[in-house]
């Protein structure tokens, strides 16, 4: 006689909550019946905020290294899942698309459907995919928009305070006392990274350092403002300098910005920074480079004009997406990328939560990015210093 299908679903819970995370094949084998069952059983219970599930794996809801249970289905959802959480990131961008995937993972072991959109380079790309999002239903967003200069932010602001869903933006710090700085966010302390940068080089017995970054988004413009506060405040450090690292590393005026000129250092004709006559000109004998690629390209250059990293120039590069990978393998600050996207997650289904506190205070977490030595800085010959 076939087992009743609630039966063996209240078994199945048995298991989970009596073991932690149990695979859907063990599952299956311990009731003898056929995976693809078992499967559908795990994905009802999780419908029903019973359990969680992830890629082949049945977890209890009340376990507590995980997420927290969200919201049971509602009767008027005809998808049965609650409605999606939508995650918008930019295109073309691997340093977020890796807080995506940290993102997606804890999701996705929630049980919770996402619903990604790209934005476009566009200004102002990201408000119709959210209003897109919110018309399927969405329940929840996650965020990282563009915002290349100052005024795209704060274009944003108004709609992005009146989504009227549970939002966390990633990797994305509002100008303090806006619109959305109550609003709920997790990112990278990159005053802190920059700090661990500065620090290394120090250490090595460097005192003239140049900082070659971009300008072009909110991360861009913290790690300068970051390094000008480092720098000058460490008195082992004689001299330092803010330059762009590539031509195209300045934010310029979208369409919906007619005529902006972006804050920070002026548009590069086109050339591309000779970092090596830079050295030279400043006596600096290292260089912090953001962003990685830009950091792998300014190590090209400077083999081809003959300055050697490290025995020439010692570098640190700022992101750690591709920085290992060059032909020299570059030293570099790591955000905690995927973590960010983790935390981020975490915070929304806690949002979403039924549980006492889950409308709790706005919560604004930054996570220590952390140095990964490669050996592209070395210390310094006594008499260089």
């Amino acid at each position: 006689m076939r087992e009743p299908v609630e039966l063996r679903r209240r078994r199945i819970l048995a298991v989970v909550e009596s073991r932690g995370a149990v695979k859907v094949s063990a599952l299956a084998a311990e009731l003898d019946v056929s995976v693809v069952t078992v499967r559908r059983d795990v994905e009802e219970l999780a419908r029903a905020g019973r359990l969680r599930r992830g890629h082949g794996v049945a977890r209890p809801v009340r376990d507590p290294a995980g997420p927290p249970a969200v919201p049971a289905p509602r009767d008027d959802d005809p998808a049965g899942d609650g409605g999606a959480i939508a995650l918008v990131v930019p295109e073309r961008h691997s340093y977020l698309y890796e807080t995506l995937h940290g993102a997606r993972t804890v999701l996705e072991e929630a049980g919770i459907r996402i619903a990604l959109h790209i934005a476009p380079q566009a200004a102002g790309a990201e408000r119709p995919l959210v209003e897109r999002a919110l018309a399927d239903g969405a329940r929840g967003l996650l965020i990282a928009p563009r915002w290349r200069n100052a005024l795209s932010e704060e274009l944003d602001y108004g709609w992005l305070a009146e989504v009227g869903v549970p939002t966390v933006l990633m990797e994305r710090r509002p100008r303090p006392g806006s619109a959305l700085h109550a609003l709920d966010s997790v990112c990278s302390d990159h005053w802190y990274g920059i700090h661990l940068a500065v620090d290394h080089l120090v250490s090595l017995g460097h005192r003239r350092i140049v900082l070659a970054a971009r300008d072009d988004s909110p991360t861009a413009r913290t790690v300068r403002a970051a390094f000008a506060s480092v720098a000058e405040a460490r008195p082992e450090v004689e001299d330092w300098t803010v330059v762009l690292s590539s031509p195209d590393a300045v934010p310029g005026p979208g369409p919906a910005e007619p005529g902006y000129e972006g804050g920070g250092a002026p548009r590069s004709e086109g050339d591309p920074l000779d970092l090596a006559a830079l050295l030279r000109e400043r006596g600096a004998t290292a260089a912090v480079l953001h962003g990685d690629v830009d950091a792998l390209m300014l190590v090209q250059r400077l083999a081809e004009s003959g300055v050697q990293v490290p025995r020439d120039c010692s570098v640190v590069a700022y992101d750690d997406v591709v920085a290992a990978l060059g032909s020299t393998p570059l030293t570099a600050v790591a955000p905690p990328k995927a973590d960010i996207g983790r935390a981020a997650a975490e915070l929304l289904l806690h949002r979403l939560s039924p549980a006492p506190g889950a409308a709790g205070p706005v919560r604004r977490t930054e996570l220590l990015p952390e140095l990964k030595v490669r050996g592209s800085a070395q210390a310094i010959a006594p008499d260089e210093e």
